[in-house]
């Protein structure tokens, strides 16, 4: 399975939906849980055991077995489990938890679902650009073709249940992720994200819940879904993103028009470093590689593609660059190996 995924790069990375120079991702995130079992802060390792087993052979009986891996996270090896977690497919919460659990991944990684996780299932589906509507109409195909085999926890008021309070109702978070060094660099980023809360709306890194923005990457989602219907909180994202997309393309056209040598010199400085370093870590990789993502997204920067830049973004985090080498190892060793991947990579720029 690691194989098959090292040789191509993840949908959410292709860089062919809308808005793609700014929005790296769509995602949308269903909470479920399964009536007869009890939610996940009381089940046994038998109920784990079932709800795994249930979840398996109906998705089996949908589908082709060709067509997912198949994943039992509680056997799988701490690296394989962090592959997976950078290629945003399994939660930092799934591969951290004890007892059975799996994932069930879509081969061409447009979507999972995570078993025993926080809830019984989280189902989860991704695409490149700024895409909530067609990310929710898949989804949802997939949700009642599990609903017809599953019986959900369902109640007739309060919706889909849920053993965070947060997540009543739809289940759903819709969230996007977005790239925006010209507000960072304009230091106007705060203004959005104090609009963020105004909408309620919640802010986050690479890696979601629990995790700090690196390399100007943010994530945004909304913060509850109870009271709210599933158009309502993707309409919540359809109406503010488009503000931030307007602001980030401003900023940028401000910095080419006004400080073009600093944006020039920055996004330079940062393709030099990264092809002469002979050691480097994976976060100053991110911000370095971000202002390379900018340096091409506004044409001072040639010979690369955005496709290669995000490849970049995603192999030199710790575990694909382990597995790309084929060898564990220290934090020392994956700085140097880091750095020699991308004097390789870079040198035709």
């Amino acid at each position: 399975m690691i194989d098959e995924m090292l040789s191509q790069l993840s949908r959410w990375l292709c860089s062919d939906g809308s808005d793609s120079d700014i929005v790296i991702s769509s995602r949308i995130r269903l909470a479920r849980n399964l009536s007869g079992y009890p939610f996940m802060t009381r089940v046994t390792e038998t109920d784990r055991r079932g709800i795994r087993d249930n979840v398996h052979r109906v998705v089996d009986k949908i589908f082709d077995g060709s067509d997912f891996y198949f994943v039992d996270v509680d056997v799988l090896p701490v690296l394989d489990r962090l592959y997976l977690l950078e290629r945003q497919l399994i939660s930092r919460e799934l591969i951290s938890s004890t007892g059975t659990r799996a994932a069930l991944i879509d081969k061409s990684e447009s979507f999972c679902i995570m078993i025993n996780e926080e809830d019984h299932l989280r189902i989860h589906a991704m695409q490149s650009g700024f895409e909530p509507e067609k990310i929710w109409q898949s989804l949802n195909e997939l949700d009642n073709k599990l609903s017809e085999n599953l019986r959900y926890s369902f109640h007739p008021l309060l919706g889909y249940l849920s053993t965070c309070p947060t997540n009543v109702g739809t289940g759903m978070r819709v969230s996007v992720m977005l790239h925006l060094p010209a507000l960072a660099i304009t230091k106007e980023i705060e203004k959005v994200l104090r609009g963020l809360q105004k909408s309620h709306l919640t802010v986050r890194g690479l890696y979601g819940e629990n995790s700090r923005p690196v390399g100007d990457l943010y994530q945004i989602s909304n913060q509850i879904t109870l009271g709210k219907t599933e158009m309502e909180l993707i309409d919540t994202l359809r109406n503010f993103v488009p503000q931030v997309l307007k602001f980030e393309r401003r900023s940028r056209e401000f910095l080419l028009r006004e400080q073009r040598e600093i944006v020039l010199d920055r996004c330079s400085r940062a393709v030099g470093l990264l092809k002469t370093a002979r050691t480097i870590g994976s976060v100053e990789t991110l911000h370095h590689l971000s202002s390379l993502r900018l340096g091409v997204n506004t044409g001072l920067i040639d010979n690369i593609t955005i496709n290669e830049v995000n490849r970049l973004f995603l192999n030199t985090q710790p575990a694909h660059l382990q597995k790309i080498l084929g060898e564990t190892l220290t934090q020392n060793e994956r700085d140097i190996a880091r750095a020699k991947y991308l004097r390789s990579s870079l040198e035709n720029i």
